[in-house]
Parts: structure tokens; sequence; C-alpha cells
């Protein structure tokens, strides 16, 4: 598959660790640029920093709160002053509610934090984005690129808390980036890639029955990697995939309906002994 053709910039949010560090990772490559963002995980960000600097064509760090206008507003306007001009943007940021401090939260506070950082900061942010890639020079033969983060669950729904906010949040992700495709087109591609099971920092010490779970409800029967989105996201930015676009590509290795039966039974008697 070839690669970004010529000099790139790309900017990844929310890479200071997961999904968004391997993301970087993959595009760190001579001949691109690549702006690191965190928020809070500065030692994340700049252990990503220090492993990638040897392989791009140069490498900058900056740190912004995406949950709040401010701040989203901040990174845009740093992100075009450092680079000149952005090629690829994606959407990586993203609340963690389930292994930091967050996971002791109502579900309210985990839906509110979810809607702000998740969803509503890669409204703002594309819209931003895209507002300054059509106001760029164009290179002939390549389209700027903005790709979101969605969920690959979030439109058949998932039960408990866990399914009760992230569908909703990641369904808004993939229904918005439909949207913006028909609005920013033809200038600028936007594509959405939506995990399946991602063996993350929660996937790491996940329980027994979710580690099943997670294996069965793939048709490859294994958990994914981070590096399985990040070469999803490659390809939806490179020349090979520019007639792409107002899409969601999952990636989970093929999604079973729902779990089988015997995993379904032990769950119900693992609930009857309490």
């Amino acid at each position: 598959m070839p690669g970004l053709q010529g000099k790139r910039t790309v900017v990844v949010t929310g890479s200071s660790s997961g999904i968004g560090a391997a993301i970087a990772a993959r595009f760190a490559e001579p001949g691109t640029s690549v702006l690191l963002h965190g928020k809070s995980n500065l030692s994340g960000l700049f252990e990503t920093s220090r492993r990638l600097r040897p392989n791009a064509e140069s490498l900058r760090c900056i740190v912004h709160d995406v949950a709040f206008p401010r701040g989203l507003k901040g990174l845009v306007e740093a992100a075009f002053a450092l680079t000149g001009r952005v090629d690829v943007w994606i959407n990586a940021a993203g609340a963690d509610v389930l292994t930091g401090s967050a996971r002791l939260a109502t579900f309210e506070e985990k839906l509110e934090l979810l809607w702000k950082t998740d969803a509503k900061s890669t409204i703002l942010l594309s819209r931003l984005v895209a507002d300054r890639m059509q106001a760029q020079e164009e290179i002939p033969g390549h389209l700027p690129s903005i790709i979101n983060i969605g969920w690959d669950q979030a439109e058949g729904g998932m039960e408990g808390d866990s399914g009760q906010f992230f569908c909703p949040i990641k369904g808004a992700i993939m229904s918005f980036t439909r949207s913006l495709a028909k609005s920013i087109g033809p200038k600028i591609r936007a594509n959405c890639v939506a995990p399946g099971w991602i063996k993350t920092a929660w996937g790491e010490q996940a329980p027994t029955e979710w580690d099943r779970r997670a294996k069965q409800e793939s048709c490859l029967e294994r958990w994914g990697r981070p590096e399985d989105i990040a070469e999803t996201c490659y390809f939806l930015a490179s020349p090979a995939s520019e007639f792409i676009n107002g899409q969601t590509i999952a990636v989970n290795g093929g999604w079973r309906s729902r779990p089988n039966a015997s995993l379904l039974d032990e769950k119900k008697t693992n609930l009857e002994k309490g």
C-alpha cells in the first residue's frame, strides 16, 4: 500500500497512550511531521515523543484540554501555527471512565465527561479544522483527511451502564462524521474508525468473563490491538483510500451478534451466585 506521498503533517489528539499513541507511531515516518496532543498524562506524552522522534520528519507536543471550548480552540490555533498546514487530523482523545479516577464517578458524571471529551470535542474540533483545511493551498493528488473514532457496538447497543453511556456518545460521533463528509467535500474527506474489543489499559486487567466475551464476540477469537486501529487510520489517510469518504469502518475481527449460549449461561450462573 502506498504511504502518504510527499511531506505531510499529521495531528493526533489523545496520543499520550493507548490507541492514540499507536496511531501516532504508525504515522511517524520520514516525510511526515507529527503533532502529539495530551491533556494531563505528560509522562505518557513525553514517552510517546521519545519513542517516535527518531522516525518522524519532525515531532511536536502540545497540551490542551479539549473538553472546554478554550482548550480545543487553542489546540487548533497552535497546531496550524506550529505546522503551517495540516493534512491529516485524527480525533482520538477520549475520557477514561473505566480505569482512571473517573471510574468512581456516577453514571451522570461519566456521561457528561464522555460527552465533553469524546463527542463534543470531536464535533467542534472537526468543524474548526475543516475550515482551516479548506483555506489551505491544495496539493494535487492528495485530499486532506479528518478521521474520528467511534465504537463498533454503538449502533447495535450493549447492556449495562457502559453500553448506555458509550453507545450514545460514540454513535453521535459516527453520525456526525457522515454529516461532516457531506458538508466538506470535495476538498476534504471525513471517515470514522469503530474499534471493537481493543486491549488497552482496561483490557489488560479485564476480568476472566469479559476476556472470554471479547474473544468470543470476534470471529477471529482474539482481542484487537491498538496497532490494528492505527493501521486502519493510516490506510484511510493515504491516497490508496481516496475514494473512501463518509464511512465508518469497524475494526473488530468480524462481529458475532451475541455471546454464545455457554457464556450467557455462565454469566447467569455467576449472577445467581451473587
